[in-house]
């Protein structure tokens, strides 16, 4: 395994940082050299996006399928509905499912940061010799990505071990996982070191590198993380977490919470505020980016900027990945009209959080007691009431019209359950772009890591929590809504901390849909073992004779994870929704059971390999 001088010259930085033991000669040629540690620190960049990549969390596949978010195809060897019929273990995960984010990934790539952090400070190696100060930017990006490695590990699995030195072959393997909460205070630590050395923000080709404001973005959500029920006081079921005692609720975890949330929101770089929620376009402007109005006016311009606007990327963006996939993806998501396979669908529980535009002015969730009194009709849900603005720009539908066509799910190549088409009755939208065909190459950027918005929530959560609700975190709220043309929730919230948080946590679930946040967070508040949740889920299963009779008598769905719905459009004389001439109504449907078992689904499971070569580390509950 020793590499020769030679052949490290040649070959890639990353062979020297993958080797075990490191050789001195070949470490002294690397690190008295600053252009040789400035590739290994690029290197680790492709290594920290790969591990947390929006739009291809699983390889070929969002995270999005293996929650209530959306459903995948059986493309790639039905990967993502391994993971929903509960085909996966620790002895085996869903094949092809690695991209870099599973235990062995991460710690491998700890390993390379701890690499690099020890050979600078050991051979003590020069600055740029072209621009100083480059060795320390690059030693506190370093420090920055060993800590978000170790927030993703803490992410997966809990309860983690914080690796900060260089482990060798022939060291003992008796490592020991600690609690959350002292993982995330580890995290802080190595962001205030990282902190300490890059700078305050980039600008030209180097935007996007980790700047101190992806710091205070790290940790606002480990912070947040550590605040939720999984980790601060929730009813954790059968628990046999290490560190379970430290896990009673404390509030002083929500205050941290704010308090990181709120630097984010208000750190300045330069003496200017740095994050903004970006507002270009005004609501009269529908075109896409090559100035055509193909979406009979229902996507604003604004909506589709958000994910590939560079001002609007420099405004929102906390973290950020570039060119996540390229025109092959947006073909697979396409629907089978315009050549695509439609490999991840959106499915009901994900269209009804999208809410309605009331004639009071305020919005409200299709769900509501009043929603129909206003209006709404389940027959006709898309048009009936005027939905969230956000949900014309993420969900093709019956009826819908994209990229200048009229989209049917009724007949033809997009009917529901036609070959390559969808099983829920809708497409994904979002993300696309739709002046690009998928003939053509080009690269997507997928949506960044953390966006100004999530911050926003955090600390409204926060405040809402602690505090109570109050004018101004009903004002923040609003200031995302309005951003998105979407009217403001009702003044009722602002003096109502569960109607608050309901808003809060619906809000979330809209504006953040598709973006590798929903699998998380379903987790966190410890949903398929939540009480009102398993009330809902035994609502359901009371209200008819069959999956579908119930899908029609039993909304809102619960949260559980446990099934998923969709909608159909049925001939009807009747019908309000005309497409190709024929008259349709909507109807609900049940789609698929799915496996969620808690505790055991709550956190990944480490690999059996992994046990047995460490036996000090303890397996997550129910695994």
């Amino acid at each position: 395994m020793i590499l020769t001088c030679a052949a490290l010259l040649t070959a890639c930085q990353e062979d020297f940082l993958d080797r075990k033991p490191d050789d001195q000669l070949d470490a002294e040629q690397v690190f008295t050299r600053y252009n040789k540690v400035n590739q290994l620190v690029t290197d680790l960049y492709d290594n920290v996006k790969g591990s947390n990549s929006p739009l291809v969390f699983f390889n070929h596949f969002s995270s999005a399928p293996v929650t209530d978010e959306a459903e995948g195809s059986t493309a790639e060897g039905s990967l993502t509905n391994k993971f929903n019929n509960g085909d996966w273990s620790p002895s085996a995960m869903p094949d092809r499912s690695s991209k870099g984010q599973y235990w062995w990934d991460l710690y491998a790539r700890i390993r390379k940061a701890n690499v690099i952090l020890e050979g600078v400070k050991k051979y003590n190696t020069p600055d740029n010799p072209l621009q100083a100060g480059d060795l320390q930017k690059r030693k506190g990006e370093t420090y920055f990505m060993r800590a978000y490695l170790h927030y993703l590990a803490a992410r997966m699995y809990g309860e983690v071990v914080y690796i900060n030195r260089t482990i060798q072959p022939t060291d003992p393997m008796d490592f020991k996982q600690e609690s959350f909460h002292a993982i995330a205070a580890k995290v802080i630590q190595d962001c205030d070191s990282a902190m300490a050395l890059v700078p305050a923000t980039w600008g030209g080709s180097d935007f996007g590198r980790i700047d101190k404001g992806a710091c205070l973005g790290l940790k606002a959500i480990i912070s947040w993380m550590a605040a939720t029920p999984m980790w601060n006081g929730g009813a954790f079921p059968n628990d046999t977490r290490q560190f379970k005692a430290e896990y009673a609720y404390n509030q002083s975890r929500w205050i941290a919470a704010r308090d990181a949330a709120k630097a984010v929101m208000e750190y300045k770089a330069d003496g200017a505020q740095r994050f903004s929620l970006y507002t270009g376009h005004d609501g009269s402007d529908f075109k896409d980016d090559a100035g055509t109005n193909n979406n009979n006016s229902k996507v604003y311009a604004r909506l589709w900027d958000l994910y590939h606007n560079m001002e609007a990327f420099q405004k929102e963006a906390v973290f950020l990945v570039t060119r996540d996939k390229d025109n092959n993806w947006q073909g697979d998501i396409y629907p089978p009209s315009w050549g695509g396979s439609s490999r991840q669908m959106p499915v009901q529980e994900q269209v009804d959080e999208y809410e309605y535009i009331a004639p009071d002015g305020f919005g409200y969730p299709v769900y509501s007691s009043r929603a129909k009194t206003d209006g709404y009709d389940d027959a006709n849900p898309y048009e009936s009431v005027k939905r969230d603005p956000r949900f014309y720009r993420d969900i093709i539908y019956h009826g819908s019209t994209f990229k200048g066509k009229v989209i049917n799910t009724a007949t033809g190549a997009d009917r529901v359950g036609a070959t390559n088409s969808s099983t829920t009755g809708y497409f994904l939208r979002k993300i696309l772009r739709e002046s690009w065909n998928r003939d053509k190459s080009f690269a997507i950027s997928g949506p960044p890591v953390w966006r100004l918005p999530e911050f926003i929530y955090i600390y409204c959560e926060a405040v809402n929590e602690t505090a109570g609700p109050n004018a101004e975190i009903y004002e923040l709220i609003n200031q995302v809504r309005k951003r998105s043309f979407m009217a403001p929730i009702p003044t009722a919230a602002s003096a109502d901390k569960a109607l608050m948080d309901e808003y809060i946590k619906r809000e979330r679930r809209v504006e953040l849909f598709y973006e590798n946040n929903r699998i998380w967070g379903t987790r966190l508040y410890l949903d398929a073992s939540s009480p009102k949740e398993l009330a809902k889920e035994q609502a359901w299963q009371s209200a008819g004779s069959t999956n579908d009779d119930r899908s029609q008598k039993a909304w809102p769905y619960p949260k559980s994870q446990r099934m998923i719905n969709g909608m159909r459009p049925v001939e009807d004389p009747d019908g309000k929704i005309v497409v190709d001439g024929k008259k349709y109504k909507m109807k609900r449907f049940f789609v698929e059971s799915r496996v969620f078992q808690a505790p055991r689904h709550y956190l990944f499971p480490i690999m059996q390999d992994e046990l047995q070569r460490t036996p000090t580390l303890i397996q997550n509950p129910g695994w």
